[in-house]
């Protein structure tokens, strides 16, 4: 079996009809950039974005939730594109996972990889999700479906993010340990006081968590995660995230991800940033 065409309950889009989706990834990026409007993208499409729909949209954990969503804002194709107010409101996750799904769906083997994206704020690595999709040689290539378009201004084809342009957050964690990178610079630019260290640490165990088939809110966490168990690691606990940050093989991902304090509970705290801190139960895989 392959993991990475293998649906999750995150990914699974449901009973959606994907026999008139189109196949090649940079068409289905396209698809979901008109499927979707970021919570932070009102001013830029001219569009006051409700204020439940702005809290609750990207609460949505399920694929199935926000096709659903999508289909009460509008009976038009998936292949058209929306305007503002029939797409749904989310994040850099909800583009990731969308596209991820569809990729599947399609036959082409996809993940979603949180990290840092160098390219909205100068000097700055900010929490971002992208997809990455597997090509018939066997290597991977980053998409980043929120700044494909043209809606964006980016410096580089956002259908193969540069990896120096992303940086997934075992790197993120490795640069900042080795004292190459200063980890003030990673955290949310748009919130004061998400940034630092400790949600390096939060990135890199969401990111071994989507590795393994549980694509994460954001905003989650468990575990080793978090600002309050940052500040108690043992010497222990940063030789266990440094052995994450420098796992490939799919063999050590797994292994990893079993440890006690990486493994994913049945029941999580997510800190959304709207609706508060809430505790989450999440279906068994």
């Amino acid at each position: 079996m392959d993991l990475h065409l293998t649906q999750t309950p995150y990914s699974d889009p449901g009973d959606l009809d994907v026999g008139g989706l189109p196949r090649e990834p940079g068409q289905l990026a396209s698809l979901v950039r008109g499927l979707i409007i970021h919570r932070l993208e009102g001013e830029r499409f001219g569009y006051a974005i409700p204020e439940q729909r702005l809290h609750v949209d990207a609460e949505s954990r399920y694929v199935t939730e926000l096709l659903r969503i999508l289909r009460e804002r509008g009976d038009a194709p998936l292949t058209e594109r929306r305007a503002p107010e029939q797409r749904f409101v989310g994040t850099c996750r909800d583009f990731a996972l969308l596209l991820c799904s569809l990729l599947r769906a399609t036959g082409t083997p996809a993940r979603i990889r949180g990290g840092y994206a160098t390219y909205f704020v100068e000097g700055f690595h900010d929490d971002h999700w992208v997809t990455e999709y597997r090509l018939p040689d066997g290597s991977w290539r980053l998409i980043d479906p929120q700044v494909h378009g043209g809606d964006h201004d980016v410096p580089f084809d956002p259908l193969d993010v540069p990896r120096d342009r992303f940086v997934v957050a075992g790197q993120a964690w490795q640069a900042c340990r080795a004292g190459k990178a200063d980890p003030e610079t990673f955290g949310v630019w748009a919130v004061d006081g998400l940034r630092g260290m400790w949600l390096v640490l939060n990135s890199v165990v969401l990111d071994l968590a989507a590795l393994n088939g549980t694509e994460p809110l954001p905003w989650d966490g468990w575990g080793l995660a978090g600002p309050q168990r940052y500040d108690s690691l043992t010497e222990d606990d940063f030789a266990l995230i440094d052995t994450v940050a420098e796992a490939r093989a799919p063999e050590d991902l797994r292994r990893l991800h079993a440890h006690p304090l990486l493994a994913v509970p049945g029941e999580i705290l997510s800190h959304s940033p709207y609706l508060g801190l809430r505790q989450v139960t999440l279906p068994r895989r």
